[in-house]
């Protein structure tokens, strides 16, 4: 078993153990005996299932359902385990307060068993609304970018799209949904910051749709790698890619056609430790040398660090992708900030930098971070 097993094995008893002691506090007696072996059995079975090479391995589009069913049962669990930890939590500061005004303090677990079916029924529903509408509900969002490199392209407008990852849950036909979509903003230009080809059965079809939605857009649609591309064929998604009207850019810049702009693009710096830094600032130290001085830039990486190397050297705009907006969120911000930049805008200086918050995924599940599209307006001031 590899690691990636090792930590869906992992995964699977820490949310079982959880989720026993969490029934523990909702259900009184004798039923509770009934209710754990109920919740083992119905977690090895669903545990089995997804780790099934067929699923992971093989994107078998007639696994998605019972797969998705699955990760949305496991979500629910989490949920639930934390809503009675919050239930808790509230009902032990509650005694202490009272304790603290000489006031009767209710020691039972009364009030939590009096409600006990609304836990399990509430984290059902928002794990199933999260493995439903909440990770296909395309929402749009617009910013307006304001620099002086950008005074002679006032009004130009750059559509984003990022991390669709064809695969399990994502299809050539939802692909063409997005750039349908993206295509209906009017935008000037569509660029894609990585992650699209994630399926060697669907890349190719897949790249042949992206080309045919090139004219869609005045000034075309321009990439950069994702790693998920690293690992599905590089060199042949890139030979596909280079024989179509999609601009490529990997460590490398070009001008837009009789705009002035020049759009940068770098490739995902694939090595841990300190040799992730020598080697991201080597990309990009390529790809701006291929830039005229003083001229309108906008680079485009799939990893959010490239933002701090984009401001460094001036570059107004860079839009980036790679972390899914970590894919729950709370009052639009990260319910996971995993990296130094997770979801959304960064400013720093003069520069912006934008985090997608992805088009697909490859776990099934959004909740508070819906698929999106960005919309960039520049301005000059």
């Amino acid at each position: 078993m590899g690691l990636f097993g090792r930590i869906l094995v992992s995964f699977t008893i820490g949310v079982t153990l959880l989720t026993l002691l969490a029934s523990r506090w909702l259900v009184g007696g004798k039923r509770w005996w009934a209710a754990a072996a109920g919740i083992v059995a119905l977690n090895v079975i669903i545990g089995r299932y997804i780790m099934a090479d067929d699923v992971w391995l093989h994107n078998e589009q007639s696994l998605m359902m019972p797969f998705l069913a699955g990760i949305i049962v496991f979500v629910a669990e989490v949920i639930l385990v934390v809503m009675v930890l919050l239930a808790v939590l509230i009902r032990w500061l509650r005694r202490r307060w009272l304790a603290m005004l000489d006031r009767p303090v209710d020691t039972s677990r009364r009030r939590l068993l009096a409600c006990g079916a609304a836990y399990p029924v509430a984290a059902l529903g928002l794990a199933a609304y999260g493995g439903t509408i909440g990770r296909t509900d395309l929402v749009r969002r617009d910013f307006t970018i304001a620099s002086p490199q950008y005074s002679g392209l006032d009004g130009y407008r750059i559509v984003q799209i990022s991390d669709a990852h064809l695969g399990l849950f994502m299809s050539v036909d939802d692909l063409r949904g997005i750039l349908e979509k993206a295509a209906g903003t009017q935008a000037d230009m569509l660029a894609v910051t990585g992650d699209i080809f994630d399926d060697a059965r669907q890349n190719d079809a897949a790249i042949e749709l992206m080309a045919s939605y090139a004219d869609r857009f005045p000034d075309g649609i321009w990439f950069c790698l994702g790693n998920h591309e690293y690992m599905r064929g590089v060199e042949h998604i890139l030979q596909r890619l280079r024989a179509t009207p999609v601009h490529v850019l990997v460590n490398e810049a070009a001008e837009v056609p009789g705009r002035g702009l020049y759009m940068m693009g770098v490739g995902y710096p694939f090595v841990k430790g300190p040799g992730f830094y020598e080697r991201k600032r080597n990309y990009f130290a390529q790809a701006l040398a291929a830039v005229p001085e003083g001229v309108p830039t906008v680079l485009l990486a799939h990893h959010p660090e490239f933002i701090d190397d984009a401001a460094a050297a001036g570059v107004p705009l860079t839009l980036t992708g790679h972390t899914h907006g970590s894919q729950f969120g709370l009052f639009g911000q990260p319910l996971l900030p995993v990296f130094k930049y997770t979801r959304g805008m960064v400013h720093i200086g003069g520069s912006y930098g934008y985090v997608h918050s992805g088009n697909g995924s490859w776990f099934p599940l959004r909740i508070g971070c819906p698929p999106e599209l960005a919309v960039f307006t520049l301005r000059g001031c």
